[in-house]
């Protein structure tokens, strides 16, 4: 298994096509207001700032665009990079399977080497976790949360054609497959899923306990 090259092609994926039927509240769980943002365009800015290549938004149940106030990094990673691509899953109640499969479609025909999956409902995941994650050296990478393993996940395009095609899982099994291949990167901040209204609560906190450090 070859070693991979971040400088020769990263697709950074965030994946954004659930229905989020857990979250009760007035609205779809990705444009619930976390410390004055929506959980996606936390998702999506940190994801902009880590600048490691081109992005691509997977829909499924509702769109995503970009916020109006975007830091300086997201900015100058437009500038960089340009928009981001937006691919509507036409399967995406199929489970999370059919999204990973949108976006290797996608980084195929771009040729990229890399993906590098995140989830749009996990809003205090880091720029930096990002970064490190994609920059790993080996084929397989996923960011680690006090020792737990999180996202984002990259994969290298050798492994892609082992990634499912149905059913609710993205890499999990892969990474237990090729557990050799395997490198697991330490990050900062949280792997935390806003799936209830509870879970938005947490997310807010660590948002707060984030920016006031």
């Amino acid at each position: 298994m070859a070693a991979s090259s971040p400088e020769r092609g990263t697709l950074a994926v965030l994946l954004a096509a659930g229905a989020g039927t857990r979250f009760i509240g007035p609205t779809h769980k990705l444009h619930a207001i976390a410390r004055g943002r929506q959980v996606c365009a936390w998702a999506l800015q940190a994801l902009l700032e880590s600048s490691v290549g081109p992005v691509l938004i997977v829909e499924g149940a509702t769109p995503i665009q970009l916020p109006p106030d975007l830091s300086k990094a997201a900015l100058a990673s437009l500038e960089t990079w340009g928009a981001p691509t937006h691919v509507h899953n036409p399967h995406w109640l199929s489970g999370l399977a059919s999204s990973v499969q949108c976006a290797v479609a996608h980084a195929q025909s771009l040729h990229m080497e890399n993906i590098v999956f995140g989830l749009a409902d996990q809003p205090c995941v880091t720029a930096q976790s990002w970064r490190d994650v994609a920059h790993a050296s080996a084929p397989l990478a996923v960011a680690t949360y006090a020792g737990n393993r999180g996202n984002p996940v990259k994969v290298h395009a050798e492994l892609w054609a082992q990634l499912p095609s149905t059913g609710d899982e993205g890499a999990r099994n892969l990474l237990r497959v090729h557990h050799q291949l395997v490198q697991e990167v330490a990050c900062s901040g949280s792997a935390l899923d806003v799936d209830t209204v509870e879970d938005l609560a947490r997310a807010e906190a660590l948002l707060t306990e984030y920016q006031a450090t």
